[in-house]
């Protein structure tokens, strides 16, 4: 026995203590991934070779190696808050030197850009002005809190039954502000070039049996003297002529004229009372940025207050060969090496890697009871060795004492 083997018991159970204190230290960390002290056994070198009565001469440290398994997921209040569950790492850009974590904390700064809390740049694909998402090349992702524009209604759907039941008007002239001379009516909003709203009517007239004209009014006026179209049925009380009809609406706003189309299609006659079934206009007003969502696969969506939505991009996510082979830099970052291999970025759900849940974060993935335990052996292991310590020195006392 020797000094030798009882010190470097003593350095291994000491480095071992390291990594769990790490551990425990970390357990509140969100992204963080615990590690393991790793040791191999140390034989002396011998000119003749390996003999059958070699004692080793103690431990040595081989590696501190982190676990990249899956932590808890928890939720939260912040919808910018995301968390990965599966494979892959977050992008992030620190004035275009690339870092790889899997803290997702995230807030905007005063520029729009998605960062985490030391202002590092989450990276994904941008989307252009009206929603479309390029996935050629992640950039540092930033969000525009701008006004959505407005769009101009072009076409609108109605759905409606008319009452069979119903008697032709032959004894007036159509007039909007004389209810005897529909049988009828029913409105919705449509929008001009600059976003207002203006209320287009629709009367609907019976002129004989299984027919109908169909007379409309923007904002109280009507819409020519000539019905915008007319509608017939058949005996089963399904719609036989063609749709939709076409018609300029004018507006005093200082926008252009609304030009749209009116599509009845799926609207019937039957002996009931009238009703309407669906108004689906499109276009609408202007919106302002009322708040975010991200949907599983990294899109980002702007929420309006025109209750319209726009993606504002899409966060890209990285994976690599050897997770264990990247560089801890710290503040839960890591760095590519050549032993990591090189980075294969993609958007969630694709390829390998996981899928992204909005408004919560990835707790570290350390079991506090099993480093509880592991401390307790690790102790163990430590007093072991100071024991092997203790006994040469009380046989080299032994020795020394011989008369």
């Amino acid at each position: 026995m020797s000094f030798q083997q009882g010190l470097s018991g003593l350095n291994a159970a000491s480095k071992n203590l390291d990594v769990i204190g790490n551990n425990v230290a970390n357990a509140a960390t969100v992204g963080f991934k615990g590690s393991r002290a790793e040791f191999g056994d140390v034989f002396a070198a011998s000119l003749g070779g390996a003999g059958s009565s070699n004692v080793g001469i103690g431990t040595t440290l081989e590696a501190v190696s982190q676990q990249f398994t899956q932590g808890n997921i928890t939720v939260t209040n912040n919808p910018l808050d995301v968390a990965i569950n599966g494979n892959g790492f977050f992008r992030m850009s620190t004035n275009g030197a690339i870092t790889y974590s899997r803290n997702g904390q995230f807030h905007t700064d005063d520029q729009g850009y998605l960062v985490n809390s030391s202002g590092q740049h989450l990276t994904g694909y941008p989307a252009n002005t009206s929603g479309g998402v390029s996935t050629a090349s992640p950039v540092d992702l930033q969000v525009s809190a701008a006004d959505m524009p407005p769009t101009v209604t072009t076409k609108a759907a109605a759905n409606v039954n008319l009452d069979s039941r119903e008697t032709a008007v032959s004894t007036a002239a159509f007039n909007m502000n004389d209810s005897t001379t529909y049988q009828g009516a029913t409105s919705m909003s449509v929008y001009d070039s600059l976003g207002n709203a203006h209320t287009m009517s629709m009367y609907f007239v019976k002129t004989a049996a299984n027919s109908w004209d169909v007379y409309g009014a923007n904002d109280g006026a009507q819409i020519g003297a000539a019905p915008l179209g007319q509608m017939t049925f058949n005996s089963s009380g399904a719609l036989t002529s063609s749709t939709p009809f076409s018609m300029t609406l004018p507006v005093s706003t200082g926008a252009a004229p609304i030009s749209m189309t009116l599509d009845m299609t799926g609207s019937t006659q039957f002996g009931s009372a009238f009703g309407v079934n669906s108004l689906h206009p499109d276009g609408y007003a202007s919106g302002k940025l009322t708040g975010y969502s991200i949907a599983a696969d990294g899109t980002i969506t702007g929420r309006y207050s025109n209750s319209q939505t726009r993606d504002q991009g899409q966060i890209a996510l990285t994976s690599f060969t050897n997770p264990q082979g990247l560089a801890n830099l710290g503040n839960n970052q890591w760095g590519e090496t050549a032993a990591s291999g090189a980075p294969a970025s993609g958007a969630a759900k694709t390829g390998n890697l996981g899928v992204l849940q909005s408004g919560a974060t990835e707790d570290a993935n350390v079991d506090l009871t099993a480093e509880l335990v592991n401390m307790i052996t690790a102790q163990r292991v430590y007093q072991a060795n100071a024991q092997t310590i203790k006994t040469e020195d009380s046989v080299m006392q032994t020795l020394v004492s011989l008369r």
